[in-house]
């Protein structure tokens, strides 16, 4: 009974918010970087961060994972409204993630050197994650399918956390796609969407791999993964500043320069992203390291000839791309 009570939560949060964001003029003007040319409401990805507020009045046992992830959530609201320092967003992603960590008992393991390698990890994953945030419908459903995965191994393979911290990210997914899932969508995630949910996600995905002890699910991000590392290698090999925004990851190709349906570019990453969750719960004769070469190297191989294909073909595009 409470799921049904909180999907209606979310969407008079999403309506009040919507109110508020008019009233104060949080919105998102497209850009020569953009992938919509209309000016539209930013930061319905709050949601999440109402989400985690409703857990910690829920299940305070979560309080400290869910700190950070208001931590982390608050700071990028505030970046979406007033653009702030990197070094001031980096000191607030920094204590989020040592609120994750505290509350995942990282900082028992040894030997000691892993726990920075750790912070870089989860603070490049939270900024891919909100780099691939570029079409709409792209963060929910890939986040919806993520979280999905991550549901299914909870209540089937192995408990490694209350179902509700699953259940109640998963309603806020889909209640931020109904206005975000559509051809003119009502609302964009902003920062304050796709990295808080990166965040949470994350989080269970790290809790996961240490109640498990199985690498594998780190592939539950797979896709975006592989976008972003070679999106980097390629914008290297170009000598573009690799901190600057651009057009250059493969959705934004197929969706910029080649007139592709939003909706269908981000069902696409949610689909594969899904298959290759699938393959990896239901994985019962491949060792990790043959099911990592299995997923990673033929998707890496792939990605680099579409996107040569995609170049070649639109040449005269990619040398405007090349100087933004």
């Amino acid at each position: 009974m409470i799921y049904p009570i909180l999907t209606l939560v979310f969407f008079l949060a999403m309506l009040a918010y919507f109110r508020i964001a008019d009233h104060y003029n949080i919105i998102d003007h497209p850009n020569e970087r953009s992938s919509h040319t209309e000016v539209t409401i930013r930061g319905g990805g709050v949601i999440f961060v109402f989400a985690a507020l409703i857990i910690l009045v829920l299940y305070p046992e979560f309080w400290l994972a869910i700190t950070g992830i208001v931590i982390i959530g608050a700071i990028s609201f505030l970046d979406d409204r007033l653009t702030l320092s990197s070094r001031l967003r980096l000191l607030f992603h920094l204590l989020a993630v040592t609120c994750m960590f505290c509350y995942l008992n990282i900082f028992q393991f040894e030997p000691l050197y892993i726990i920075p390698l750790l912070y870089i990890i989860v603070i490049g994953v939270v900024n891919m994650y909100n780099f691939m945030d570029g079409i709409n419908g792209i963060t929910g459903t890939y986040s919806l399918v993520v979280l999905g995965g991550l549901l299914y191994v909870n209540q089937n393979h192995i408990l490694f956390i209350k179902n509700e911290m699953i259940w109640i990210p998963m309603l806020a997914c889909l209640v931020f796609l109904f206005y975000n899932f559509r051809r003119k969508a009502k609302c964009f995630a902003g920062d304050v969407g796709s990295i808080t949910i990166a965040f949470w996600i994350i989080l269970l995905i790290l809790r996961l791999i240490f109640v498990s002890g199985n690498w594998e699910y780190i592939m539950f991000l797979v896709v975006y993964g592989i976008d972003s590392v070679l999106t980097i290698i390629h914008r290297i090999i170009l000598k573009q500043n690799i901190f600057k925004a651009h057009r250059l990851h493969f959705y934004q190709l197929m969706v910029n320069e080649y007139g592709m349906s939003h909706l269908w570019v981000a069902f696409g990453y949610a689909l594969l992203q899904a298959t290759i969750i699938c393959l990896i719960i239901f994985n019962n004769l491949l060792t990790s390291p043959v099911l990592f070469c299995l997923v990673i190297v033929p998707l890496s191989i792939v990605y680099i000839i579409l996107k040569l294909l995609l170049i070649k073909n639109n040449r005269n595009n990619l040398k405007i791309l090349q100087k933004i």
